[in-house]
């Protein structure tokens, strides 16, 4: 199963190659060996689900962060301030993923204590996939809310300036037999990240996804990407992105919309910001309660009648798990373009990428 087109170009890689060449390519960039590897990880996780927008792809951007850009490859996050179950979270303007699962972590040990807690990080960057965040909650027994900031790429219904971001969410929470309930979505019809691969492939996007720049429906991938991303819901999907953008920002005093960066002059460093809930199971119900439910509620949709040719209905997270699965007997399927951008980054930093061109 796959959740982009494939292509006759496309190869297959094993996960802990693309682990160990990524991560040497962010530690040569000047990061700590255990923040590059996060980084990394964080990425491959992204690609093993399928969700290949959030994976390697983003190597050559993330070097470009970190050597040129003013993201400091050595930052260390840390706690600004502590109320209760209230946590800022001072990125020190790394990487996203080094401060995003710093924060999440430290929401999660808080509401080990306090049942609940809030941690709103600022001084941030791109931090990836949220599913990354959330998924770590739930293996923890918790309910795992995330939420970011994204450069603006829709406007208002109507309108043709690019002044809200999609501004993803996810929502996670522990099952038993059926692993965990995973949303992560953004309130776009799509991600920027998504069209790139479609751009990247030579293929026309869905119906529906993006307008181009005077603002009318596109299927092509390039004039999506000069263009504007179409709200899911209409004004309802500008609502809810302004509100996680919101979330994400004004409670750590990270950069909102335009104060973040553009799509054109790209994003100014450390101006991200993100949020992370964690919501613990036991401070409420028996964990065992209500992993049981989860899995009932699961079973309702998969047991529910299906339109003619419909094979199977799915609730959130579980084509990404398929999807998890065959790659890691297969390998991930990555495109030319994309093995061939951590290459170039590789050679650039004497890193010996020889290893993404064999078949695992």
């Amino acid at each position: 199963m796959a959740i982009y087109p494939q292509a006759d170009s496309d190869r297959g890689v094993d996960a802990e190659t693309l682990l160990a060449i990524t991560g040497a390519v962010f530690e040569r960039c000047g990061m700590p060996g255990a923040s590059a590897a996060l980084l990394a990880e964080t990425l491959v996780h992204a690609d093993r689900r399928g969700v290949h927008s959030h994976g390697v792809l983003r190597v050559p951007d993330y070097v470009g962060k970190l050597l040129d850009e003013g993201v400091d490859p050595a930052g260390e996050p840390c706690v600004a301030s502590e109320r209760g179950s209230a946590i800022v979270v001072d990125g020190a303007n790394t990487m996203g993923q080094i401060g995003g699962t710093f924060a999440m972590d430290r929401a999660i040990g808080s509401a080990r204590l306090r049942g609940v807690a809030f941690a709103a990080l600022g001084n941030s960057n791109h931090c990836g996939a949220l599913d990354w965040y959330t998924m770590r909650a739930a293996e923890a027994n918790m309910i795992g809310i995330a939420g970011t900031n994204a450069l603006p790429t829709m406007a208002p219904l109507g309108g043709i300036d690019k002044i809200v971001g999609i501004n993803p969410l996810s929502i996670a929470m522990p099952a038993d037999r059926a692993g965990a309930f995973v949303l992560d979505f953004a309130f776009g019809a799509t991600a920027h990240g998504k069209i790139r691969v479609y751009a990247q492939k030579g293929a026309p996007i869905p119906d529906g996804w993006a307008l181009d720049a005077d603002g009318q429906p596109t299927t092509d991938a390039a004039r999506a990407l000069e263009g504007l991303i179409s709200p899911i819901g209409a004004h309802k999907g500008v609502g809810l992105g302004m509100a996680v953008g919101m979330l994400s920002t004004l409670l750590s005093g990270a950069g909102y919309g335009t104060e973040s960066g553009n799509m054109i002059d790209g994003p100014t460093a450390g101006r991200d910001g993100q949020f992370f809930l964690a919501i613990d199971v036991a401070s409420f119900v028996d964990p065992d309660v209500f992993r049981t439910r989860v899995d009932g509620i699961i079973d309702q949709i998969h047991a529910s009648r299906r339109r003619d040719g419909v094979e199977r209905l799915y609730v959130p997270g579980e084509i990404e798990r398929d999807v998890e699965h065959a790659y890691d007997a297969c390998g991930i399927s990555l495109s030319a373009d994309t093995i061939d951008g951590i290459a170039r980054q590789a050679a650039r930093l004497d890193v010996d990428a020889s290893a993404l061109f064999d078949t695992p």
